[in-house]
């Protein structure tokens, strides 16, 4: 968990994502929009996050249109942060 506060505390980039992934499923075009923050930068952090387990993609299989929500361990640590 500290590991995962520590990441995102390191990165507004990062954290912007978690925040607004939040509860919903998107895809790294929706990320970006929703964030105002380049799409290749979107899907580096993406990467990132994912290694680390905070995000998962649901449909790794796919190309185009992949989809990623929260795991457990990126909910755990925005909400914590959030309640601050």
């Amino acid at each position: 968990m500290v590991t995962a506060i520590s990441l995102l505390k390191s990165s507004n980039y990062r954290y912007k994502i978690i925040e607004a992934i939040g509860n919903d499923t998107l895809t790294p075009s929706e990320i970006a929009t929703k964030t105002k923050i380049r799409l290749n930068h979107v899907s580096m952090f993406l990467r990132e996050l994912k290694k680390n387990h905070l995000v998962k993609c649901l449909n790794e299989d796919s190309r185009k249109g992949r989809l990623y929500e929260l795991m457990e361990l990126g909910k755990d640590a925005i909400n914590k942060l959030t309640k601050k």
